[in-house]
């Protein structure tokens, strides 16, 4: 076991053919402790470089609708009133706090989404 910290694309690479090659490995083992060490380098190599944004907040309840099969009825019970829901859903109204709480806790989407400008 040679690990070092991964910083380039070919250290990059060299982590991903090694991490394949020993992908297999039992817990306990020399190989397996690699493995899991390997993971954790390969992980924060790629939030670093590879960093993925949050999803726009709209979107995240549309996504989650579709998910629900939730019609734009079923969101303006969630918010309010109709009107409401399409004025969100068309990002002419921003989403208060308290609608933020109702999407959070009756949808499931993390607030962290929500909270993000439009």
């Amino acid at each position: 076991m040679n690990l070092k910290p991964i910083k380039t694309k070919k250290d990059y690479k060299n982590a991903l053919s090694r991490l394949e090659a020993i992908f297999d490995s039992k817990r306990g083992t020399v190989e397996g402790d690699e493995l899991e060490i390997l993971g954790i380098l390969i992980d924060q190599y790629e939030n670093e470089h590879f960093p993925i944004d949050l999803p726009d907040p709209i979107e995240a309840i549309k996504f989650r609708m579709e998910q629900l099969g939730y019609s734009q009825t079923d969101l303006a019970k969630v918010v309010g009133l109709k009107s409401r829901a399409s004025e969100i859903l068309n990002k002419k109204r921003k989403l208060s706090l308290d609608m933020i709480r109702q999407l959070h806790d009756k949808l499931n989407i993390p607030t962290d989404v929500l909270i993000q400008a439009y």
